[in-house]
């Protein structure tokens, strides 16, 4: 179990930075208002949490003016791709294990 837990990722502890990803990886490009509402957050709540899988390079952004108004939309990189799954693998394997016992 030791080498299970090894793999679980910590960028993707919070619930809101899973929602993100799985979002944006089932999804070519994802704009930030799609985001914000289909995860029921506020502004601040959203960008607090895009920040650190920014950092990371898991994510990439995008930001063009359509008229006078700002559009930024986000997209999974390869890496953070790789780096979900793997996360998803993690928890399964857990699970599995967890119901073998």
């Amino acid at each position: 179990m030791k080498d299970i837990l090894a793999k679980i990722n910590p960028a993707f502890d919070h619930r809101n930075r899973m929602g993100i990803m799985a979002l944006l990886v089932t999804n070519e490009m994802v704009d930030y208002n799609t985001l914000r509402n289909a995860l029921e957050l506020t502004d601040g709540n959203l960008a607090s949490h895009l920040k650190p899988l920014e950092n990371q390079g898991y994510i990439l952004f995008n930001k063009v003016f359509i008229g006078r108004r700002p559009q930024t939309t986000y997209q999974a990189t390869e890496e953070g791709r790789d780096a979900f799954h793997a996360h998803l693998d993690a928890l399964e394997q857990m699970i599995r294990v967890g119901r073998d016992d």
